[in-house]
Protein backbone atom coordinates (compact mmCIF):
# COMPACT_ATOMS: atom_id res chain seq x y z
CA UNK A 1 0.00 0.00 0.00
CA UNK A 2 2.66 2.66 0.59
CA UNK A 3 4.16 1.89 -2.88
CA UNK A 4 0.94 2.62 -4.11
CA UNK A 5 0.35 6.03 -2.43
CA UNK A 6 3.62 7.18 -3.64
CA UNK A 7 2.39 6.20 -7.23
CA UNK A 8 -0.62 8.51 -6.77
CA UNK A 9 1.22 11.19 -4.94
CA UNK A 10 3.77 11.02 -7.90
CA UNK A 11 0.91 11.13 -10.35
CA UNK A 12 -0.62 14.47 -8.99
CA UNK A 13 2.68 15.76 -9.25
CA UNK A 14 2.85 15.12 -12.88
CA UNK A 15 0.01 17.27 -13.04
CA UNK A 16 0.97 20.04 -11.33
CA UNK A 17 4.13 19.78 -13.68
CA UNK A 18 2.51 20.40 -16.46
CA UNK A 19 1.75 24.33 -15.36
CA UNK A 20 -2.22 23.68 -15.66
CA UNK A 21 -2.77 20.08 -15.51
CA UNK A 22 -3.73 17.39 -17.91
CA UNK A 23 -4.69 18.14 -21.33
CA UNK A 24 -5.39 22.11 -21.25
CA UNK A 25 -6.38 23.70 -24.67
CA UNK A 26 -4.29 23.86 -27.16
CA UNK A 27 -1.41 21.57 -25.17
CA UNK A 28 -3.68 19.20 -25.18
CA UNK A 29 -4.71 19.20 -28.50
CA UNK A 30 -1.59 19.44 -30.30
CA UNK A 31 0.70 17.27 -27.65
CA UNK A 32 -1.79 14.54 -28.08
CA UNK A 33 -0.79 14.24 -31.55
CA UNK A 34 3.01 14.38 -30.47
CA UNK A 35 2.95 18.20 -31.98
CA UNK A 36 4.24 21.71 -30.73
CA UNK A 37 3.54 25.22 -31.51
CA UNK A 38 5.85 27.54 -32.00
CA UNK A 39 5.69 30.92 -29.86
CA UNK A 40 4.55 33.10 -32.54
CA UNK A 41 4.07 33.58 -36.17
CA UNK A 42 7.56 34.66 -37.03
CA UNK A 43 8.80 31.52 -35.10
CA UNK A 44 6.02 29.18 -36.48
CA UNK A 45 7.98 29.91 -40.58
CA UNK A 46 10.81 29.43 -39.17
CA UNK A 47 10.34 26.16 -37.23
CA UNK A 48 8.80 25.09 -40.27
CA UNK A 49 11.31 25.81 -42.66
CA UNK A 50 13.73 24.21 -40.27
CA UNK A 51 11.34 20.71 -39.74
CA UNK A 52 11.11 20.58 -43.27
CA UNK A 53 15.18 20.64 -43.65
CA UNK A 54 15.22 17.99 -40.92
CA UNK A 55 12.81 15.87 -42.30
CA UNK A 56 14.50 16.03 -46.09
CA UNK A 57 16.09 13.01 -48.06
CA UNK A 58 19.91 13.12 -47.25
CA UNK A 59 22.15 14.49 -49.49
CA UNK A 60 23.21 12.20 -51.96
CA UNK A 61 27.30 11.72 -50.81
CA UNK A 62 26.01 9.66 -47.55
CA UNK A 63 24.31 7.21 -50.11
CA UNK A 64 21.84 5.92 -47.61
CA UNK A 65 18.52 7.07 -46.58
CA UNK A 66 15.94 6.47 -43.73
CA UNK A 67 12.40 7.71 -43.60
CA UNK A 68 11.64 10.17 -40.41
CA UNK A 69 10.51 7.46 -38.17
CA UNK A 70 13.84 5.42 -38.77
CA UNK A 71 12.17 1.52 -39.53
CA UNK A 72 12.72 2.03 -43.13
CA UNK A 73 16.36 2.28 -44.77
CA UNK A 74 18.13 1.47 -48.15
CA UNK A 75 21.65 2.27 -50.13
CA UNK A 76 20.59 2.74 -53.30
CA UNK A 77 23.32 2.53 -56.52
CA UNK A 78 22.50 5.99 -57.79
CA UNK A 79 21.11 8.91 -56.41
CA UNK A 80 19.67 11.12 -58.84
CA UNK A 81 18.83 14.77 -58.26
CA UNK A 82 17.51 16.27 -61.20
CA UNK A 83 17.51 20.25 -61.40
CA UNK A 84 14.53 20.26 -63.87
CA UNK A 85 12.18 17.74 -65.96
CA UNK A 86 14.15 17.82 -69.07
CA UNK A 87 17.24 16.10 -66.90
CA UNK A 88 14.86 13.92 -65.38
CA UNK A 89 13.81 12.93 -68.41
CA UNK A 90 16.80 12.23 -69.87
CA UNK A 91 17.73 10.30 -66.93
CA UNK A 92 15.52 7.92 -66.34
CA UNK A 93 15.81 5.45 -69.49
CA UNK A 94 19.24 4.62 -68.02
CA UNK A 95 19.10 4.60 -64.82
CA UNK A 96 18.95 1.32 -62.56
CA UNK A 97 15.67 0.23 -61.28
CA UNK A 98 13.74 -0.12 -59.36
CA UNK A 99 13.55 3.77 -59.92
CA UNK A 100 11.76 5.43 -56.71
CA UNK A 101 11.40 8.85 -55.90
CA UNK A 102 11.72 10.51 -52.30
CA UNK A 103 10.35 13.80 -50.77
CA UNK A 104 10.85 14.08 -47.21
CA UNK A 105 9.92 10.52 -45.75
CA UNK A 106 7.18 10.30 -43.95
CA UNK A 107 5.68 7.56 -45.45
CA UNK A 108 5.63 4.15 -42.21
CA UNK A 109 5.25 2.20 -45.02
CA UNK A 110 8.37 0.90 -47.45
CA UNK A 111 7.56 2.96 -50.16
CA UNK A 112 10.79 4.69 -51.09
CA UNK A 113 13.96 1.43 -50.32
CA UNK A 114 15.46 0.58 -53.29
CA UNK A 115 18.65 -0.76 -54.72
CA UNK A 116 18.60 0.60 -57.42
CA UNK A 117 18.40 4.25 -58.37
CA UNK A 118 16.51 6.63 -55.59
CA UNK A 119 15.16 10.35 -57.03
CA UNK A 120 14.96 13.28 -55.03
CA UNK A 121 12.57 16.10 -55.92
CA UNK A 122 14.44 18.39 -53.61
CA UNK A 123 15.40 20.74 -56.65
CA UNK A 124 12.06 20.23 -58.22
CA UNK A 125 10.54 22.85 -56.41
CA UNK A 126 11.26 26.46 -58.37
CA UNK A 127 8.78 29.18 -57.45
CA UNK A 128 4.84 29.04 -57.32
CA UNK A 129 3.04 31.07 -60.57
CA UNK A 130 -0.42 31.94 -59.42
CA UNK A 131 -3.23 32.53 -61.92
CA UNK A 132 -5.24 35.21 -60.00
CA UNK A 133 -8.07 35.15 -62.71
CA UNK A 134 -8.49 31.28 -62.86
CA UNK A 135 -7.61 30.84 -58.77
CA UNK A 136 -4.99 28.39 -59.27
CA UNK A 137 -1.57 27.82 -59.15
CA UNK A 138 1.74 25.98 -60.93
CA UNK A 139 4.41 24.78 -58.80
CA UNK A 140 7.18 21.97 -58.62
CA UNK A 141 6.09 18.64 -57.34
CA UNK A 142 9.20 18.69 -54.75
CA UNK A 143 7.95 21.61 -53.10
CA UNK A 144 7.23 20.92 -49.18
CA UNK A 145 3.40 22.43 -48.52
CA UNK A 146 4.49 24.33 -45.82
CA UNK A 147 6.62 26.19 -48.21
CA UNK A 148 3.86 26.84 -50.95
CA UNK A 149 0.99 27.46 -47.96
CA UNK A 150 3.37 30.47 -46.89
CA UNK A 151 4.15 31.53 -50.54
CA UNK A 152 0.66 31.88 -51.09
CA UNK A 153 -0.23 33.72 -48.04
CA UNK A 154 2.41 36.21 -49.19
CA UNK A 155 0.21 37.00 -52.37
CA UNK A 156 -2.85 36.99 -50.61
CA UNK A 157 -4.24 33.07 -51.32
CA UNK A 158 -4.36 30.07 -49.38
CA UNK A 159 -5.09 25.84 -50.01
CA UNK A 160 -8.52 25.08 -49.52
CA UNK A 161 -7.27 22.75 -46.70
CA UNK A 162 -4.20 21.35 -45.22
CA UNK A 163 -3.16 17.89 -43.81
CA UNK A 164 -1.25 18.10 -40.08
CA UNK A 165 2.48 17.49 -41.42
CA UNK A 166 3.14 20.47 -44.06
CA UNK A 167 7.02 19.07 -44.49
CA UNK A 168 5.80 17.09 -46.88
CA UNK A 169 6.48 17.45 -50.90
CA UNK A 170 3.33 17.80 -52.87
CA UNK A 171 4.37 14.53 -54.78
CA UNK A 172 4.61 12.54 -51.48
CA UNK A 173 1.54 13.84 -50.21
CA UNK A 174 -0.38 13.45 -53.17
CA UNK A 175 0.98 10.44 -54.46
CA UNK A 176 -0.08 8.78 -51.00
CA UNK A 177 -3.46 10.69 -50.52
CA UNK A 178 -2.72 12.72 -47.76
CA UNK A 179 -5.54 14.43 -46.08
CA UNK A 180 -6.97 16.92 -43.67
CA UNK A 181 -10.15 17.02 -42.30
CA UNK A 182 -13.67 18.59 -42.64
CA UNK A 183 -16.93 16.43 -43.62
CA UNK A 184 -17.13 19.08 -46.84
CA UNK A 185 -13.55 19.21 -47.68
CA UNK A 186 -11.66 16.26 -49.84
CA UNK A 187 -8.29 15.12 -49.57
CA UNK A 188 -5.17 17.48 -51.08
CA UNK A 189 -5.20 15.33 -55.13
CA UNK A 190 -8.61 16.56 -55.08
CA UNK A 191 -7.51 20.03 -55.61
CA UNK A 192 -5.09 19.27 -58.25
CA UNK A 193 -6.08 20.35 -61.56
CA UNK A 194 -3.51 19.12 -64.04
CA UNK A 195 -0.46 17.34 -63.59
CA UNK A 196 2.81 16.59 -65.67
CA UNK A 197 4.32 13.18 -64.80
CA UNK A 198 7.59 11.62 -66.72
CA UNK A 199 7.48 8.03 -67.06
CA UNK A 200 10.14 5.34 -67.18
CA UNK A 201 10.63 5.44 -71.02
CA UNK A 202 11.57 9.32 -70.49
CA UNK A 203 8.35 10.73 -71.96
CA UNK A 204 6.34 13.59 -70.76
CA UNK A 205 2.66 13.11 -70.33
CA UNK A 206 0.56 16.33 -69.24
CA UNK A 207 -2.76 15.28 -68.08
CA UNK A 208 -6.04 17.14 -66.69
CA UNK A 209 -10.13 16.37 -66.44
CA UNK A 210 -9.81 17.47 -70.03
CA UNK A 211 -6.60 16.51 -71.64
CA UNK A 212 -5.58 12.15 -70.90
CA UNK A 213 -8.64 12.05 -67.58
CA UNK A 214 -7.93 8.54 -67.41
CA UNK A 215 -4.17 9.10 -66.37
CA UNK A 216 -5.13 11.86 -64.30
CA UNK A 217 -7.15 10.03 -62.30
CA UNK A 218 -4.78 7.06 -61.95
CA UNK A 219 -1.64 9.53 -60.91
CA UNK A 220 -3.06 12.03 -58.46
CA UNK A 221 -2.68 9.03 -56.24
CA UNK A 222 -0.42 6.66 -57.70
CA UNK A 223 1.86 5.77 -55.12
CA UNK A 224 5.18 6.63 -57.39
CA UNK A 225 4.38 3.54 -59.45
CA UNK A 226 3.77 5.24 -62.76
CA UNK A 227 6.25 7.43 -63.29
CA UNK A 228 8.12 10.55 -61.45
CA UNK A 229 5.56 13.65 -61.21
CA UNK A 230 7.37 17.04 -61.89
CA UNK A 231 4.63 18.96 -61.44
CA UNK A 232 0.79 20.32 -60.31
CA UNK A 233 -1.60 23.06 -61.02
CA UNK A 234 -3.98 23.25 -57.74
CA UNK A 235 -7.44 25.27 -57.09
CA UNK A 236 -6.31 27.74 -54.05
CA UNK A 237 -8.90 30.45 -53.23
CA UNK A 238 -8.42 33.82 -51.21
CA UNK A 239 -6.69 33.81 -47.95
CA UNK A 240 -8.77 33.10 -44.61
CA UNK A 241 -8.47 32.75 -41.25
CA UNK A 242 -9.78 30.09 -38.53
CA UNK A 243 -11.32 30.20 -35.50
CA UNK A 244 -10.20 27.37 -33.55
CA UNK A 245 -11.89 25.42 -30.15
CA UNK A 246 -10.43 22.82 -28.09
CA UNK A 247 -12.02 20.96 -25.42
CA UNK A 248 -11.82 17.87 -23.18
CA UNK A 249 -15.23 16.07 -23.05
CA UNK A 250 -15.81 12.08 -21.90
CA UNK A 251 -15.52 10.01 -25.06
CA UNK A 252 -18.41 8.32 -25.36
CA UNK A 253 -20.55 11.52 -25.36
CA UNK A 254 -17.81 13.05 -27.81
CA UNK A 255 -18.55 10.63 -29.68
CA UNK A 256 -22.42 10.31 -29.83
CA UNK A 257 -21.90 14.49 -30.94
CA UNK A 258 -19.20 14.04 -33.83
CA UNK A 259 -21.71 13.26 -36.53
CA UNK A 260 -23.13 17.04 -35.25
CA UNK A 261 -20.42 18.57 -34.79
CA UNK A 262 -18.52 17.56 -38.08
CA UNK A 263 -21.80 18.59 -40.31
CA UNK A 264 -22.00 22.06 -37.99
CA UNK A 265 -18.15 22.90 -38.48
CA UNK A 266 -16.20 23.26 -41.12
CA UNK A 267 -12.71 21.26 -39.63
CA UNK A 268 -13.78 18.96 -36.36
CA UNK A 269 -11.63 16.05 -35.19
CA UNK A 270 -11.16 14.36 -31.98
CA UNK A 271 -8.47 12.82 -30.20
CA UNK A 272 -9.35 10.11 -27.91
CA UNK A 273 -6.92 9.90 -24.94
CA UNK A 274 -6.98 5.54 -23.92
CA UNK A 275 -7.43 4.45 -20.12
CA UNK A 276 -8.37 7.96 -19.88
CA UNK A 277 -12.25 7.67 -20.73
CA UNK A 278 -11.72 10.92 -22.04
CA UNK A 279 -11.28 12.95 -25.56
CA UNK A 280 -10.08 16.62 -27.10
CA UNK A 281 -12.39 17.58 -29.66
CA UNK A 282 -10.94 20.71 -31.81
CA UNK A 283 -13.16 22.37 -34.67
CA UNK A 284 -12.14 25.31 -36.95
CA UNK A 285 -14.13 27.96 -38.13
CA UNK A 286 -14.15 31.25 -40.49
CA UNK A 287 -14.22 34.27 -39.31
CA UNK A 288 -13.50 37.33 -40.93
CA UNK A 289 -10.41 38.86 -41.19
CA UNK A 290 -9.14 40.75 -37.98
CA UNK A 291 -6.18 40.79 -35.18
CA UNK A 292 -4.72 37.65 -35.27
CA UNK A 293 -5.01 36.20 -31.69
CA UNK A 294 -2.31 32.95 -32.14
CA UNK A 295 -2.28 29.72 -30.28
CA UNK A 296 -0.39 30.18 -26.93
CA UNK A 297 3.28 28.68 -26.41
CA UNK A 298 2.82 24.47 -26.31
CA UNK A 299 4.83 21.68 -25.42
CA UNK A 300 4.70 18.39 -25.54
CA UNK A 301 3.34 18.34 -21.64
CA UNK A 302 0.45 16.05 -22.79
CA UNK A 303 2.34 13.51 -24.05
CA UNK A 304 5.31 13.21 -21.69
CA UNK A 305 1.86 13.05 -19.20
CA UNK A 306 0.53 10.29 -20.66
CA UNK A 307 3.24 8.39 -21.26
CA UNK A 308 4.36 8.78 -17.04
CA UNK A 309 0.73 7.50 -16.82
CA UNK A 310 1.27 4.68 -18.44
CA UNK A 311 4.78 4.16 -16.93
CA UNK A 312 3.28 4.62 -13.22
CA UNK A 313 0.59 2.76 -13.27
CA UNK A 314 0.71 0.66 -17.04
CA UNK A 315 -0.33 -3.03 -15.01
CA UNK A 316 -3.21 -1.33 -13.62
CA UNK A 317 -5.31 -0.15 -15.62
CA UNK A 318 -8.39 0.80 -13.72
CA UNK A 319 -5.43 3.08 -11.22
CA UNK A 320 -4.48 4.45 -14.55
CA UNK A 321 -8.07 5.87 -15.31
CA UNK A 322 -8.59 6.41 -11.57
CA UNK A 323 -5.53 9.11 -11.68
CA UNK A 324 -6.21 10.70 -15.29
CA UNK A 325 -9.53 11.31 -13.93
CA UNK A 326 -7.86 13.10 -11.10
CA UNK A 327 -5.55 15.11 -13.54
CA UNK A 328 -7.85 16.02 -16.44
CA UNK A 329 -10.10 19.19 -15.86
CA UNK A 330 -12.94 18.79 -18.56
CA UNK A 331 -13.29 22.91 -17.27
CA UNK A 332 -10.41 24.09 -19.62
CA UNK A 333 -10.91 25.13 -23.10
CA UNK A 334 -8.90 26.82 -25.40
CA UNK A 335 -9.20 29.62 -28.09
CA UNK A 336 -6.92 30.89 -31.33
CA UNK A 337 -7.64 33.23 -34.25
CA UNK A 338 -4.83 33.00 -37.29
CA UNK A 339 -4.39 32.33 -40.62
CA UNK A 340 -5.57 29.19 -42.05
CA UNK A 341 -1.94 27.97 -42.38
CA UNK A 342 -0.65 28.44 -39.25
CA UNK A 343 -3.52 26.86 -37.34
CA UNK A 344 -4.20 23.69 -40.11
CA UNK A 345 -0.75 22.27 -39.59
CA UNK A 346 1.86 21.62 -37.03
CA UNK A 347 5.55 19.90 -36.50
CA UNK A 348 6.29 16.86 -34.58
CA UNK A 349 9.25 16.72 -32.44
CA UNK A 350 8.05 12.87 -31.02
CA UNK A 351 8.49 10.33 -33.59
CA UNK A 352 6.25 7.43 -33.80
CA UNK A 353 5.12 5.26 -36.21
CA UNK A 354 1.05 5.08 -37.32
CA UNK A 355 -1.65 2.47 -38.47
CA UNK A 356 -4.33 4.95 -40.29
CA UNK A 357 -7.49 3.13 -42.29
CA UNK A 358 -10.46 5.11 -43.78
CA UNK A 359 -13.47 3.85 -43.07
CA UNK A 360 -17.01 4.51 -44.66
CA UNK A 361 -18.75 7.36 -43.06
CA UNK A 362 -21.42 5.08 -41.32
CA UNK A 363 -18.83 2.90 -39.94
CA UNK A 364 -16.43 5.45 -38.37
CA UNK A 365 -17.75 5.65 -35.10
CA UNK A 366 -18.66 1.92 -34.59
CA UNK A 367 -15.10 1.10 -35.64
CA UNK A 368 -13.12 3.35 -33.61
CA UNK A 369 -14.69 2.14 -30.68
CA UNK A 370 -13.76 -1.03 -31.91
CA UNK A 371 -10.43 -0.25 -32.12
CA UNK A 372 -9.85 1.74 -28.66
CA UNK A 373 -10.86 -1.56 -27.30
CA UNK A 374 -8.40 -3.52 -28.64
CA UNK A 375 -6.03 -0.77 -27.79
CA UNK A 376 -6.97 -0.86 -24.21
CA UNK A 377 -6.37 -4.51 -24.22
CA UNK A 378 -2.61 -3.38 -24.41
CA UNK A 379 -1.35 -1.33 -21.60
CA UNK A 380 1.76 -0.32 -23.10
CA UNK A 381 -0.35 1.94 -25.13
CA UNK A 382 -0.61 5.62 -24.15
CA UNK A 383 -0.33 7.61 -27.87
CA UNK A 384 -4.22 9.45 -28.09
CA UNK A 385 -5.90 8.24 -31.58
CA UNK A 386 -7.10 10.38 -33.97
CA UNK A 387 -10.70 10.21 -35.48
CA UNK A 388 -11.23 13.03 -38.70
CA UNK A 389 -13.94 13.76 -41.48
CA UNK A 390 -13.21 13.44 -45.30
CA UNK A 391 -14.96 14.30 -48.37
CA UNK A 392 -15.24 11.65 -51.14
CA UNK A 393 -13.30 12.26 -54.40
CA UNK A 394 -13.24 10.44 -58.11
CA UNK A 395 -9.31 9.55 -58.32
CA UNK A 396 -8.75 5.57 -58.78
CA UNK A 397 -6.62 4.94 -55.78
CA UNK A 398 -7.83 7.51 -53.73
CA UNK A 399 -9.07 5.50 -49.85
CA UNK A 400 -12.07 8.48 -50.34
CA UNK A 401 -12.81 7.12 -53.59
CA UNK A 402 -16.54 7.87 -54.17
CA UNK A 403 -17.45 7.57 -50.18
CA UNK A 404 -17.39 9.89 -47.85
CA UNK A 405 -15.29 8.87 -44.95
CA UNK A 406 -14.24 8.62 -41.20
CA UNK A 407 -10.20 8.15 -40.68
CA UNK A 408 -8.93 6.12 -37.86
CA UNK A 409 -5.19 6.15 -36.96
CA UNK A 410 -3.13 4.84 -34.01
CA UNK A 411 0.37 5.62 -33.57
CA UNK A 412 3.17 3.81 -31.42
CA UNK A 413 6.22 5.60 -29.79
CA UNK A 414 9.40 5.73 -31.91
CA UNK A 415 11.34 2.69 -30.52
CA UNK A 416 8.83 0.65 -29.19
CA UNK A 417 6.58 -2.11 -30.55
CA UNK A 418 4.66 -0.82 -32.81
CA UNK A 419 3.44 -4.82 -35.19
CA UNK A 420 0.43 -4.92 -33.26
CA UNK A 421 -0.69 -1.79 -35.13
CA UNK A 422 -0.96 -4.19 -37.91
CA UNK A 423 -1.44 -7.20 -36.91
CA UNK A 424 -4.10 -6.72 -34.40
CA UNK A 425 -5.73 -3.41 -35.47
CA UNK A 426 -5.81 -4.20 -39.01
CA UNK A 427 -8.23 -6.88 -39.00
CA UNK A 428 -10.44 -4.66 -37.11
CA UNK A 429 -10.18 -1.92 -39.69
CA UNK A 430 -10.73 -4.41 -42.24
CA UNK A 431 -13.79 -5.39 -40.46
CA UNK A 432 -15.38 -2.32 -40.72
CA UNK A 433 -14.61 -1.80 -44.37
CA UNK A 434 -11.59 0.25 -43.94
CA UNK A 435 -9.20 1.14 -46.66
CA UNK A 436 -5.59 1.55 -45.70
CA UNK A 437 -3.56 4.85 -45.97
CA UNK A 438 -1.10 4.57 -48.30
CA UNK A 439 2.13 6.15 -46.95
CA UNK A 440 0.89 4.26 -43.04
CA UNK A 441 1.41 0.89 -41.86
CA UNK A 442 -0.80 -2.08 -43.73
CA UNK A 443 -0.19 -5.24 -44.74
CA UNK A 444 -2.51 -5.46 -47.62
CA UNK A 445 -1.46 -7.23 -50.57
CA UNK A 446 -2.98 -7.50 -54.23
CA UNK A 447 -5.85 -9.58 -53.89
CA UNK A 448 -7.52 -7.38 -50.97
CA UNK A 449 -6.54 -4.15 -52.41
CA UNK A 450 -8.47 -5.05 -55.81
CA UNK A 451 -11.48 -5.69 -54.03
CA UNK A 452 -11.53 -3.24 -52.04
CA UNK A 453 -10.86 -0.21 -54.70
CA UNK A 454 -13.18 -0.74 -57.49
CA UNK A 455 -10.56 1.02 -60.51
CA UNK A 456 -7.63 -0.62 -59.04
CA UNK A 457 -8.05 -3.01 -62.72
CA UNK A 458 -7.90 -0.46 -64.47
CA UNK A 459 -5.51 1.37 -62.67
CA UNK A 460 -3.42 -1.75 -63.34
CA UNK A 461 -3.69 -1.85 -66.72
CA UNK A 462 -2.63 1.26 -67.54
CA UNK A 463 0.25 1.41 -65.02
CA UNK A 464 1.66 -1.66 -67.38
CA UNK A 465 0.73 0.70 -70.23
CA UNK A 466 3.42 3.10 -68.85
CA UNK A 467 6.12 0.92 -67.24
CA UNK A 468 6.14 -2.64 -68.79
CA UNK A 469 9.32 -3.68 -67.47
CA UNK A 470 7.92 -3.04 -63.72
CA UNK A 471 10.50 -0.39 -63.36
CA UNK A 472 8.91 1.56 -60.64
CA UNK A 473 8.50 -1.30 -58.46
CA UNK A 474 10.21 -2.24 -55.36
CA UNK A 475 9.53 -5.03 -53.05
CA UNK A 476 6.41 -3.33 -51.20
CA UNK A 477 5.08 -2.40 -54.86
CA UNK A 478 5.60 -5.57 -55.99
CA UNK A 479 3.62 -6.90 -52.77
CA UNK A 480 0.70 -4.57 -54.27
CA UNK A 481 0.60 -4.82 -57.73
CA UNK A 482 2.17 -7.80 -58.10
CA UNK A 483 5.46 -8.90 -60.18
CA UNK A 484 7.63 -6.75 -62.49
CA UNK A 485 6.52 -7.29 -66.05
CA UNK A 486 8.84 -7.83 -69.07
Amino acid sequence: MTARRDWLKNAATLGAAAGTGLLLGKAQAQASSATAKPKAAAANATASTASAASTAAPTPNTRTWQNWSAIHQCKPEQWLVPADEAELAAALPRAKAPLRAVGAGHSFNPLVPTVGTLISLDRLSGTPVVDKQNLTVRVGAGMRIGVLARALDAQGYALYNQPDIDVQTLAGALSTATHGTGQTLPALHAEVQALRLVSPDGRVHECSRAKNPDLFDAARVSLGALGVITEYTLRIRPRYMLRRHVWLERTEELLARAPELAAKHRHFELYVLPFTGFSAGITHDEGAAATAQPPEAADENVLRDLRRLRDWFGRWPALRRWAAARLINPAQTEAAFDWSWRLLSTSRPTRFNESEYHLPREAGIAGLREVLATLEKRNEVFFPMEFRFIRADHAWLSPFYERDTCSVAAHALQGEDYAYLISELGPVFRKHGGRPHWGKLHDLKQAELQALYPRFADFQTLRRELDPQGRMLNTHLQQIFGANHG
